[in-house]
């Protein structure tokens, strides 16, 4: 009983302390990032939020679920489940470092050498180093494993980078890019690929940003001619890309997905203040879809505990992982449909001046954008075929002869 006690003490300090760092350090020139910088938005301020990245990592804020010898702090998934709650409470914004945090610097700690984790680690956890992840390209975006760009290997030993990548989340913001390349020509599917870390600054690499329906422009389009990457930059050794991807996405379905369960709780609450200001919060229609989502997002939470509890240190995770994509992606479209009809007829007007700072123009954002949701990082039917072979293990769908 005692130690269930001393457990609540603890955690309401760090709740506390949480809040009381966030109240005294988002305020002043970070007041404007409160509830911004989230799906869809991640354009806004991307200067002051590589600034608050800094913030942040002299506070200590980052790289919570590290091991202590690589920097970290080595919180446990309990007390990262309560920064990220916290965080969001705050309004804290979107996190500029999450892909080298999130994604890449685990897959380091996992998968790199002592070499590049001295050299790429320290600056992503002081928020002064910021990556995008070059994995989707036109013909490679459910099907990952049929990915063209080429990787030749030079008489130096460095790498020759060619080909495109496509939907690259803030890569005119980023220094570096994790690239996912075919360094075998003779090679097809999942085999013959390597992983490769390349700096953005260089000559042969092009970088186009795509503008989106809701107006933003997060996303780009990378193109790669003689680009390089040093031999000192292949994580691994060559053809073994595909299982260092692999690892990597199973970060991706990890600790990083609670931040994203935050920006949908703060969603859902805009719909049921939208909801009481429309009057129409008590409608019997409305009030079971808000309570459907609400379910929902604890259903989420639950599961995300769950999947953190039973992953390994390479970021494995088990089968119960495999429906979390599935799952919130189809959640939040329907929340986005949801804030449309709470809104009415307002759902119509658009005032551009607004984009982004009034309750409407955000939900506006959450329904445009939510539209993608079921289609990138897998389709549902990608996904669904996931669940089917490899959870339940029911044959696989016919393939075609490439």
């Amino acid at each position: 009983m005692n130690a269930r006690i001393d457990e609540y003490r603890s955690e309401r300090h760090l709740r506390e302390s949480i809040a009381a760092w966030m109240e005294a350090h988002l305020c002043g020139e970070f007041a404007c990032l409160r509830f911004r910088g989230g799906p869809g938005d991640e354009d806004a301020f991307p200067a002051l939020r590589k600034a608050w990245e800094r913030e942040l990592a002299a506070g200590g804020w980052t790289g919570l679920g590290w091991p202590v010898e690589v920097g970290g702090r080595g919180w446990s998934v309990a007390d990262q489940v309560i920064f990220h709650e916290e965080y969001a409470r705050a309004g804290g914004p979107g996190r500029m470092g999450h892909i080298g945090e999130g994604l890449l610097g685990p897959t380091l700690i996992a998968c790199g050498n002592a070499d590049q984790r001295a050299r790429f680690l320290p600056g992503i956890l002081a928020g002064t180093q910021f990556w995008c992840q070059g994995y989707s390209e036109p013909g490679a975006g459910s099907d990952l494993a049929n990915v063209r760009t080429r990787a030749e290997r030079q008489p130096d030993g460095a790498w020759r980078i060619d080909g495109q990548k496509v939907w690259t989340s803030l890569a005119h913001d980023s220094e570096w890019i994790f690239v996912l390349a075919r360094s075998d020509p003779q090679s097809r599917g999942n085999k013959g690929l390597s992983f490769f870390l390349v700096p953005l600054d260089q000559p042969g690499i092009d970088i186009r940003p795509i503008r989106q329906m809701n107006g933003g422009a997060e996303f780009n389009e990378v193109f790669f001619d003689a680009a390089r990457a040093e031999a000192a930059d292949l994580v691994g050794e060559p053809g073994d890309g595909w299982r260092i991807a692999m690892t990597l996405l199973g970060f991706e379905r990890g600790i990083s997905t609670l931040g994203q369960q935050m920006q949908f709780i703060r969603e859902l609450d805009w719909v049921i203040e939208a909801a009481r200001e429309a009057g129409v919060a008590n409608e019997p229609s409305i009030r079971a879809r808000i309570a459907q989502a609400w379910a929902g997002l604890r259903v989420m939470r639950h599961n995300a505990v769950r999947m953190l509890g039973a992953a390994n240190a390479d970021g494995a995770q088990d089968k119960a992982a495999l429906i979390y994509k599935y799952y919130w992606s189809n959640w939040h479209r329907d929340l986005g449909q949801l804030a449309m009809d709470v809104l009415g007829e307002q759902a119509n007007f658009v005032d551009a001046a607004d984009a982004g700072h009034t309750k409407r123009s955000r939900l506006q954002g959450v329904f445009l954008f939510s539209r993608a949701d079921t289609i990138y990082a897998g389709t549902n039917e990608i996904q669904l075929n996931i669940i089917a072979e490899r959870g339940l293990g029911m044959p696989k769908e016919p393939r075609g002869q490439a």
